[in-house]
């Protein structure tokens, strides 16, 4: 027999200090989104690497897979302990050492030593995701979707900009200028926050950490919508990182043999994805989140048919990436938004679960393209990418066709934006 789950009750301020002024949730973007870069900026720059440290192009594509399977690692150990300790501190910590990072990845004279720094880039970036969990926190229930939409403006900026931003540098002053330069920002961001950050004014509950790793599996286990949105993030990001990780070997090859700075011009193309965050995050709190993620799923799919004619048109390849990432991140802060508000009471543990399945997502998107690539060229890129698109527009539909069934007949209404996914049979 079905029985309905709500939020109801449920919303909780443990650690909090008052909700967050507006100039503090700009820091949390900013901050955010520079350290997400991070796990960005070696995109255009693949063919440069192979050639400086000697390797294939599908080797450097696994460096960009190194570096998000070491941001799932950190998603796992790392953002859950935001529930426990004072977030203040974690987040400037983690800020620092990856300052320390990123300077060890940009003075890398071997690829052994490129591999395991761009894994410890991607362990410590996590703090973005830390930030996000932190964000929520301080903001009422009524603003938390258009919080959590602001805070990821910031961070698709950051993740689409890291390619413009990576390609310049590369071509002004060489690809360990780009590391180089973050290290010396994060520095920056990391006394920013600490001064800006609000203090825990109560102690932390009290958890073993092995118990606080395994409740963020329990969590997922036992709730059938953080299972479904960390699925949906998998596809979704497979598909974007399908798109991002390879669309720069194409580019710099004959005929087009374009410069890094061109390459990562189409970043700025993208970067109109940022412009659906924050009204998909309105969209949520008016509790259509459901709608919002079935509409972006369908422009997922077909922003894949432009990208498909990237080699006879780079308008098409602009037009594509527009769709695309307006698509991704539509889906992004709706899948955040609900699953914060599903449980907020243990809110880092749900968002570093459910960005596990996004790491794992783009992980596999990049290890896949890079590999099609060399294999089959760009058209069986395109349809690797439609694939992972359509097949999260399949979740998405048999997990709304589920839902609808569940709930017939219950008397009490689902919390909003989540339209009735939180049901147990």
């Amino acid at each position: 027999m079905a029985t309905c789950e709500t939020t109801d009750g449920r919303e909780t301020h443990i650690g909090n200090a008052g909700p967050a002024p507006r100039g503090t949730t700009v820091l949390f973007a900013l901050a955010a989104g520079t350290a997400v870069a991070n796990v960005y900026f070696a995109q255009p720059l693949l063919a440069t690497l192979a050639q400086d440290f000697g390797i294939g192009q599908a080797a450097a594509g696994a460096m960009v897979t190194a570096t998000q399977l070491g941001y799932g690692l950190g998603l796992f150990l790392l953002v859950p302990l935001g529930d426990v300790l004072d977030r203040r501190k974690l987040v400037t910590t983690q800020s620092l050492l990856l300052a320390a990072a990123l300077a060890a990845l940009g003075a890398a004279a071997h690829a052994p030593v490129l591999f395991a720094s761009a894994a410890a880039v991607g362990f410590l970036a996590v703090v973005t995701q830390s930030l996000v969990a932190y964000a929520a926190a301080l903001s009422t229930q009524a603003r938390r979707g258009r919080v959590v939409g602001q805070v990821t403006s910031g961070i698709v900026l950051g993740i689409l900009l890291a390619r413009t931003v990576s390609g310049l540098l590369a071509d002004l002053a060489g690809w360990r200028a780009v590391y180089l330069a973050s290290a010396a920002a994060m520095l920056l961001l990391t006394l920013a926050l600490r001064r800006v950050l609000p203090r825990r004014p109560t102690a932390p509950p009290r958890m073993p950490y092995r118990r606080l790793l395994g409740s963020t599996v329990a969590l997922f286990a036992a709730e059938p919508l953080l299972r479904t949105r960390g699925v949906l993030a998998l596809l979704v990001f497979a598909s974007f990182s399908t798109l991002w990780s390879c669309v720069a070997l194409p580019l710099s090859a004959p005929p087009l043999s374009l410069t890094h700075t061109a390459i990562g011009a189409f970043g700025l193309a993208g970067a109109a994805g940022a412009a659906a965050a924050a009204p998909a995050g309105r969209l949520h709190d008016r509790g259509l989140g459901e709608r919002t993620t079935g509409g972006a799923l369908l422009l997922l799919a077909v922003s894949w048919i432009p990208l498909a004619l990237t080699q006879r048109s780079l308008w098409a390849l602009a037009l594509g990436a527009v769709l695309l990432d307006l698509a991704v991140q539509a889906v992004h802060v709706t899948s955040q938004s609900m699953i914060y508000a599903h449980r907020p009471d243990a809110g880092s543990r749900v968002i570093g679960g459910y960005m596990m399945f996004y790491s794992a997502g783009s992980a596999a998107g990049a290890l896949a393209s890079t590999t099609v690539y060399s294999v089959a060229g760009w058209g069986a890129v395109c349809l690797l990418g439609a694939a992972f698109s359509l097949a999260a527009l399949a979740v998405w539909g048999l997990s709304a066709r589920w839902s609808r069934a569940a709930t017939r007949g219950c008397p009490r209404n689902p919390a909003p934006g989540s339209e009735g996914i939180a049901v147990r049979q």
